[in-house]
């Protein structure tokens, strides 16, 4: 197993996660559920619009945090903004009735990665795992 489909698995299993940014000087936090990992690169979503995206965009130093039972996954690294056709074809195909509302609305889905990942698996008191991705 690539550590990509690492996180990816640790994420698929937690189901709902964590995205973290700054606001200016304040952390930001909210939940996220969607990625998908492609060509062993794990993507995110969310629209253009929304505050998250023009924080990430501002800074791109971000961090999702993932809980599944006992464990909990910390993955930084600095967000890249993709703009691929293909790529979001299979974002429509993931997850049609949320990109059928985009669409109703006019709004842009917003792709990104992570570059210079790195990830860590711990328990409550102990590294399981730390891996760069």
């Amino acid at each position: 197993m690539t550590n990509a489909e690492k996180v990816h698995d640790f994420l698929n299993k937690a189901q709902t996660f964590y995205f973290l940014t700054t606001d200016g000087d304040q952390p930001k936090g909210r939940p996220f559920g969607f990625q998908m990992l492609v060509d062993d690169t794990l993507y995110f979503g969310c629209g253009t619009f929304k505050n998250v995206f023009k924080q990430l965009t501002a800074n791109p130093r971000v961090e999702v945090l993932a809980v599944n039972g006992g464990e909990f996954l910390r993955y930084d690294g600095q967000a890249k903004i993709v703009k691929d056709a293909a790529l979001l074809e299979k974002v429509r195909s993931a997850i049609p009735q949320i990109m059928s509302l985009y669409d109703q609305n006019g709004w842009e889905m917003g792709l990104f990665c992570l570059k210079n990942g790195h990830a860590e698996i711990r328990g409550m008191m102990d590294l399981k795992e730390e891996f760069d991705v």
